[in-house]
């Protein structure tokens, strides 16, 4: 068997950090690539080696297989992590990697292949009885036979595209009159996001839940499921908060799901840590909706409620070595919660808000972590996914991890950009999602900038009270009081 000695890790941020300390621990050398926008971040600071592999933009430097290939053989390096987004789902660059003599840390090129489209992916699915959302059987090719399955199945319906995600090159059709203009759009977006203009049709489950089961398997023909994550709660079809495990799933459904989420994973000979997503709708039956074949962003809330080290597996899965846990072997302890600390205003519908981390500061405690790339004084590049930093919290049962994130959230001191984190106060006190009865509507339903017009939070007011109290007792007698100063949001723990 290979062992791994020294791993490039090709990928920026969190992750890298994540991947590379996990690695330390392990005795294993890392080496970080960077592109000139990041020449100054936590991971370049944190390998053992830092090589530059280009300019800021992602297409000249993380995006880049050849240079990050020819760093590793030049640097000594045995194998390359991939992380997440970026060239984690590529089939191409896994299997230059393969070419090189190096280990892809991550499934084999083939299982990419057949798992990136959501065509071949339903089509692999389906040898094994696993449901699925009713709906065309492969690409659209004649618009009037898609419209009769349209009106077969009934509206309303979703156009998806094959490839991709983000919620790129989908569209929902209420009725059939909207269909041609639709169906331009999709294909339109598939064509310039990702250079497929395929598309397919489903049913439209007009109150979905997302949820998602996180699988590991071998090189040897053994794979195991790691319980589910609810990440129903999204903006622009991407995912602001997850949690494990569900609260709405009873034991029955959760074993069903996990038995066909090995299945799917089976029906592509996948090894390595990867995730099947399922929609469920509101008689909790579920449907097959397709496989990330990676390591996902919120894999932390996994690791807490089993105790599973989701990274240290794909190092020894990717070694050749046997997993050395059986299904039996898992259970769920307690309940864990992330949030995604993007760099966003959710006042102006959660656009992208660029600047320097004047304050920065991590809330800690008991059951709190933050996995993040970031300190203060650093910049939030243009280039990337605004994504500052994931808070979770763990605790005994779902009430006590809630808690413990919205104080986590208050504790969190960020200035300088606006961000996410009055939005997840806010989801974290709605009673739709602490009754666990909400989907991935929750922002259009609930969610409007005026939610976030409240109060100063408690220490804002002890403070100025403070302040005023002390700035009072300095003034004479016989000078009129003076009005205390209205805070301001530097003083606020969510956003500058």
């Amino acid at each position: 068997m290979p062992e791994i000695k020294k791993i490039l890790v090709a990928n920026r941020g969190e992750i890298a950090l994540r991947v590379m300390r996990t690695a330390r621990e392990m005795n294993i050398a890392t080496v970080a690539v960077y592109s000139e926008a990041d020449r100054l971040a936590l991971h370049v600071r944190y390998a053992d080696e830092a090589v530059c592999i280009g300019p800021p933009p992602s297409s000249e430097s993380y995006l880049r297989g050849d240079k990050i290939i020819e760093a590793a053989q030049r640097l000594g390096a045995d194998a390359i992590h991939p992380g997440y987004g970026f060239l984690s789902e590529n089939a191409a660059f896994a299997r230059q990697v393969r070419e090189a003599g190096l280990i892809f840390i991550g499934p084999s090129p083939e299982s990419i292949e057949v798992m990136g489209s959501k065509l071949a992916a339903k089509q692999a699915a389906a040898q094994y009885d696993i449901p699925m959302v009713p709906g065309t059987a492969g690409a659209i090719t004649d618009r009037t036979e898609a419209k009769q399955i349209s009106e077969q199945i009934g509206y309303p319906i979703l156009i998806k595209a094959s490839a991709g995600g983000g919620g790129k090159g989908m569209r929902i059709v209420g009725k059939p009159e909207e269909f041609d203009e639709q169906m331009d759009r999709a294909v339109s977006e598939a064509v310039s996001s990702f250079g497929d203009g395929s598309v397919f049709i489903e049913k439209y489950i007009t109150s979905p839940k997302h949820i998602e089961i996180q699988v590991l398997g071998d090189q040897h023909g053994n794979i195991i499921h790691l319980f589910e994550r609810e990440c129903s709660v999204q903006r622009r079809h991407q995912k602001v908060v997850e949690e494990a495990p569900s609260a709405v799933l009873t034991p029955e459904i959760r074993e069903a799901m996990g038995r066909s989420a090995v299945e799917v994973a089976r029906a592509c000979n996948y090894f390595g840590a990867g995730t099947v997503e399922f929609i469920v709708d509101e008689a909790l039956n579920f449907y097959f909706l397709e496989m990330n074949t990676r390591l996902q962003v919120e894999h932390p809330v996994t690791e807490l409620i089993t105790g599973v080290d989701l990274v240290k597996q794909m190092i020894y899965i990717a070694e050749g070595k046997e997993l050395p846990i059986r299904q039996k072997d898992l259970t769920i302890h307690g309940h864990a919660v992330e949030v995604r600390v993007y760099a966003e205003d959710p006042a102006t519908n959660f656009l992208p808000d660029v600047g320097t981390l004047q304050t920065y500061v991590r809330p800690q405690g008991n059951g709190v972590r933050v996995d993040d790339g970031f300190e203060q004084g650093m910049t939030i590049p243009i280039h990337y996914d605004p994504m500052i930093a994931k808070l979770i919290t763990y605790g005994q049962d779902r009430a006590e991890a809630i808690q413990k994130m919205i104080r986590a959230i208050d504790e969190y001191r960020i200035s300088g950009v606006q961000t996410t984190l009055p939005f997840c106060r806010f989801v974290m006190e709605h009673e739709a999602f602490r009754s666990g009865k909400f989907d991935t509507h929750f922002v259009s339903k609930y969610f409007t900038s005026e939610n976030l017009k409240s109060e100063p939070e408690p220490f804002v007011q002890e403070l100025a009270a403070l302040l005023t109290a002390r700035f009072m007792a300095k003034v004479p007698a016989s000078r009129p009081p003076v009005a205390a100063a209205g805070t301001t949001s530097k003083w606020k723990s969510r956003g500058g």
